[in-house]
């Protein structure tokens, strides 16, 4: 069994806002604990949790990346999440699985859009946390600039150490629970303890007041003994640090310099100190399969064993690897295990700890652990597995909506049927993924977060499954109507000596109602037209339709009957019947005002305040109607129907005019005409690449 206990391990997850340092706070973790010998760089591509090349590519995090350490006799699990909002999904389905996180801001840029973010993730999901001011050896550095960031826009939070010196002069921290400066010159993040310099300690007192408190406001017991006037000890503070936290009533904010292993070691400390382990979490509730009925969890090792999957990776050469957290049991490699959310059994082969990309054997897992198994065949990220005598289903996240999409095509012909396989695979390893194919348009469409998501998923495509694609802006799904009606003769008559061919037919054309689709009345009367030949006319008006006569788009909203016409006994046949029908249609479509229709998709952008005036201007100059607004915490929401033609390269567009904090869903609601002018220049288009 394993060396530790459940109230000794901890589940923590690293996020904040892209560039803040939570990849190289993990390198200085895991050098620090003695896991490696020197701190992987991200800039250098030598970080052993961003090992993937697109990551190495772009010095950022793509794919959330999980390793351990062990401090104090406790077991660390630490989650390395990506903090660029292409990649939120990832962030968000391991916040779901941990029981604590660690918030980087940076101390030059302060709170930022993705920061606001993941904390309201965390909220989500009651998470504790601390905060950790990283970066503050930087130029314009400034803690307590941050300070107030914080507390302005995620609400109360309380420093438990300040900075000594800042930008070039940064070298270490005063701890306000001890009044002890520490002072880094060590590069193993070692520190000694100075008395705290003169000249700050009117500051120093201010904020340890301030702290004290804080912490006896989490506690009754420790308030009451406060307002006595009776001085809290520091183990009264930790005792009451500690509940603070597990509660949520109490967010600390730490801070240092993770590069330069300043201010690490005591963050590692307040995470075996104060952050919660699985037991003090307590029981976490699920449902019976096929039922509303709640079933709770105890994280003990003698209850039944269920555990979630928050991360599936696929592997060209291991094949599927399958992430996991254990809420309660215990399980061993070689187990049968029941896939709850799918109704099905696995086989578990071996088990193992991911450390970044390498793997190590576990053999078996106890409550909290987080682990990984290799090719099981069936189970996906958010699926619940257990034990099948005492079957739980976990509530798994819906997979936001697909805000960018472009059509996909081989670089190498014939490998049309491989983009399918190779991106279905991707798809599972990020459910953020979606892939269809238009039946107007017949493009393959990748769609995902962003730009980076997409570009990110074809370098991906290219590396793990040898398939290179381009991509395009795909294709608007235009149609035509008609708003005049007319009747006619389509009429097909050939004689090349011999049988000949022929069929005649009148048809009455009329419009249908917006998404009325297509209508065809067969209104002969006698046998004018044979009833073996009507079938025909019918599909030869039908395959006009999907030609279109305008600009090549299918015909939509129509009704033809069939209402005269002829026949020959001898030269009639439906080949006759089907070209005469077509031929009618093509006319007659001229004859009765044809018109170009786009899609308008009902749209919803989340955007702060400040820039609403900015995204509703936008959204005019794109031919949008603003339909109504609402508000979502600080937040506000703009509902508007646009067309479709006008959005598709919106995210990016979005995201610069509200400097990143803006985002935005939309889903198809109907076709309208198009403006005389706009579809001038589309039909123009379409005539001159038929040409």
């Amino acid at each position: 069994m394993a060396k530790y206990e459940v109230k000794s391990l901890r589940n923590v997850a690293i996020v904040g806002h892209g560039g803040t340092g939570k990849t190289s706070l993990c390198e200085s973790f895991l050098y620090i604990a003695g896991k490696s010998d020197r701190p992987g760089r991200v800039d250098e591509g030598t970080s052993c949790m961003d090992f993937e090349p697109e990551e190495q590519k772009r010095h950022i995090s793509i794919s959330a990346a999980t390793n351990f350490f062990d401090w104090e006799r406790h077991r660390v699990n630490i989650i390395d999440t990506p903090g660029d909002s292409n990649f939120t999904y990832d962030t968000k389905n391991c916040l779901r699985i941990v029981d604590g996180a660690i918030v980087l801001i940076d101390a030059v840029g302060g709170v930022e859009f993705q920061t606001e973010t993941v904390w309201e993730y965390a909220d989500e999901f009651k998470l504790p946390r601390v905060i950790y001011i990283n970066r503050m050896d930087r130029e314009r550095a400034d803690f307590f600039k941050t300070v107030e960031s914080i507390k302005t826009r995620l609400g109360k939070a309380t420093p438990l150490f300040l900075p000594l010196g800042a930008e070039e002069s940064f070298k270490g921290i005063v701890d306000l629970m001890t009044m002890k400066a520490l002072i880094f010159d060590d590069p193993k993040g070692n520190y000694r303890s100075e008395d705290i310099p003169a000249e700050m300690m009117e500051l120093v007192e201010k904020y340890r007041e301030e702290m004290v408190e804080d912490i006896a406001e989490s506690d009754e017991k420790l308030m009451d003994k406060y307002l006595e006037g009776g001085e809290l000890s520091l183990d009264d503070l930790k005792a009451g640090l500690k509940k603070g936290v597990v509660s949520g009533a109490m967010i600390p904010i730490a801070c240092g310099s993770a590069i330069k292993n300043i201010g690490v070691t005591p963050l590692m400390e307040m995470i075996v100190n104060y952050l919660p382990s699985p037991a003090d979490r307590g029981p976490v509730a699920g449902k019976k399969p096929d039922t509303e009925v709640v079933e709770k969890r105890s994280p003990e090792e003698s209850a039944p064993f269920s555990a979630m999957v928050f991360k599936t990776i696929a592997d060209p050469y291991a094949g599927r690897l399958t992430l996991f957290r254990v809420y309660s049991g215990t399980v061993r490699s070689d187990s049968n295990i029941y896939n709850s959310s799918r109704k099905l059994s696995e086989r578990f082969g071996n088990i193992f700890f991911l450390e970044g990309k390498n793997q190590q054997p576990a053999g078996s897992l106890i409550p909290g652990d987080i682990a990984a198994v290799a090719k099981l065949k069936e189970t996906a990220t958010g699926d619940t597995i257990c034990d099948e005598k005492s079957p739980v289903v976990y509530e798994k996240l819906i997979s936001p909506p697909a805000i960018t999409s472009f059509a996909v095509e081989p670089k190498t012909r014939g490998d049309e049927e491989k983009i399918g396989s190779s991106i279905n695979r991707l798809v599972e390893e990020d459910p953020s993924l979606a892939f269809h194919r238009d039946e107007q348009t017949k493009e393959m469409i990748l769609s995902g977060q962003g730009q980076v998501h997409i570009e990110v998923a074809v370098e991906k495509m290219r590396r793990k499954f040898g398939l290179e694609v381009n991509l395009k802006i795909p294709k608007v799904p235009y149609k035509e109507t008609i708003k005049g009606k007319t009747r006619l003769q389509g009429k097909y008559k050939r004689q090349s000596g011999g049988r000949g061919q022929y069929g005649d037919t009148w048809l009455a054309i009329e419009p249908l109602p917006r998404g009325g689709g297509f209508e065809f009345v067969d209104k002969i009367v006698g046998g004018v037209i044979p009833q073996q030949y009507r079938p025909a006319v019918e599909k030869g008006i039908i395959e006009a339709m999907e030609e279109g006569e305008l600009a090549g788009y299918p015909i939509v909203d129509v009704r033809v009957s069939l209402v005269d016409g002829s026949y020959h006994t001898v030269d009639s046949s439906e080949m006759a019947f089907k070209i005469a029908g077509s031929m009618g249609f093509k006319k007659g479509i001229q004859a009765c005002q044809p018109v170009l229709l786009e899609p308008i998709v009902n749209i919803e952008i989340e955007t702060p305040d400040e820039y609403m005036g900015d995204v509703i201007g936008d959204l005019n100059s794109r031919r949008g109607r603003v339909s109504g607004m609402d508000t979502r915490g600080g937040h506000q929401i703009v509902k508007a129907q646009v067309p479709l033609a006008e959005i598709l390269k919106y995210a990016a567009d979005l995201r610069s005019m509200t400097s990143g904090r803006g985002t935005f869903m939309y889903r198809h609601s109907h076709y309208e005409e198009v403006p005389p002018p706009i579809a001038e220049k589309i039909i123009a288009a379409s005539k001159k690449k038929e040409e």
